[in-house]
């Protein structure tokens, strides 16, 4: 397996050939995909978020995050996602109180300019086609001092998440040929007018007791590799939790940037 950074033509080819349908995943996503507390933390303290703010996440996917913010901080919480089933799952959530649901795309943010006081993405950097024109309309839509966040896989993560790289190495060219570098996004950020970016690594330990998320594949990388090669994953990950709960890491990280005032 290869770390290297593929060339942009070759990225942006690979790329395309991952584009994948997320209405397919919704059910697992909803049931398997949890909120990782240090991102969570991260959004609502370096974003200042309080009753007053309103936020954007772009990508919302079933809405795990922005309905916790909205729970916590009280702000004005949007989601924006273009999987109706994805969507359907966010808005029959019952603690969804409060939160407004927008079909649409990363590219084209349909709200005024200057509405938010954070907008964000939580995994989902890999999906947007279009990330000029998505970091574009995030400067459009932020206020002046406001705040972008994107959680997102380093080169480094995608080699050592545990225990998707470990069980399934596979995945591992996948992702780092469907992410963009941390250059790439620091440079999109530069080119719009972002200022004052910023990185931080999270890592959160947690016992994982059972394979069921990888069984159903609710992790869009598993879709990606060869079926031999993900049944033999499987199977070495379901041997190894017959001995006991294994010890995992999330890790992620959170690219800031913000709009001048």
């Amino acid at each position: 397996m290869t770390t290297a950074a593929l060339p942009k033509q070759k990225k942006n080819r690979e790329q395309e050939q991952h584009r994948q349908d997320f209405n397919v995943f919704a059910d697992e996503y909803a049931q398997y995909r949890k909120i990782d507390p240090p991102v969570l933390e991260g959004l609502i303290n370096t974003g200042q978020l309080h009753g007053n703010s309103q936020v954007l996440e772009v990508g919302c996917g079933t809405g795990n995050y922005v309905i916790e913010i909205a729970a916590r901080t009280h702000a004005r919480c949007y989601g924006l996602d273009p999987a109706e089933k994805m969507l359907t799952q966010a808005r029959t959530n019952p603690n969804a109180n409060g939160v407004q649901w927008f079909s649409g795309y990363a590219r084209y943010l349909d709200f005024p300019a200057e509405t938010f006081d954070l907008v964000y993405t939580v995994d989902v950097s890999h999906h947007i086609q279009h990330p000029s024109a998505y970091f574009q309309e995030v400067m459009r839509v932020l206020k002046p001092g406001g705040k972008v966040c994107t959680v997102t896989d380093s080169e480094w993560i995608i080699a050592h998440r545990e225990p998707l790289a470990t069980y399934f190495p596979e995945t591992i060219d996948v992702n780092l040929a469907r992410y963009p570098t941390v250059a790439q996004l620091l440079a999109y950020m530069q080119e719009v007018g972002l200022v004052n970016a910023a990185e931080k690594m999270t890592d959160y330990p947690y016992m994982l007791y059972d394979a069921a998320g990888y069984r159903n594949k609710a992790f869009s990388s598993l879709h990606l590799i060869d079926e031999a090669a993900f049944q033999k994953g499987l199977l070495w990950l379901e041997a190894d939790l017959k001995s006991g709960p294994l010890l995992c890491h999330s890790y992620y990280l959170l690219i800031w940037g913000e709009k001048p005032t």
